[in-house]
């Protein structure tokens, strides 16, 4: 079931998320996933014209159901409101919606870094 969570991320920052996946408590194998991480200044935006758009395949630990989306300073190289979400494609070709909603760059008060 898709989870609604809001992130903020300061401008020209790196971040990095990581996911488990897990089934009845115990780790989930995500060898053959992909994880998509897509952010969108309208939720009605082609992939193509998306403002980030990152395919996971290479995953921290894929037996032990680890990920880990990174964004670099580029893609966090803005400042305002977007929609975003995590999805994932499995290796039967199941797709799910884990996480959505609005992620909001800030500017931070430290400009020199």
């Amino acid at each position: 079931m898709a989870k609604c969570i809001n992130l903020e991320v300061f401008k020209k920052t790196t971040k990095n998320y990581e996911l488990r996946f897990k089934e009845n408590g115990s780790a989930k194998n995500i060898t053959g996933w992909t994880i998509y991480f897509t952010v969108k200044e309208k939720i009605t935006d082609t992939d193509a014209n998306a403002k980030i758009n990152h395919d996971v395949t290479d995953h921290l630990d894929a037996t032990s159901g680890k990920t880990l989306i990174s964004l670099t300073q580029n893609d966090t190289n803005r400042i305002g409101n977007y929609y975003y979400d995590i999805t994932y494609k499995d290796n039967e070709g199941n797709i799910g919606v884990l996480y959505y909603g609005r992620i909001t760059f800030k500017e931070k008060t430290t400009q020199r870094a």
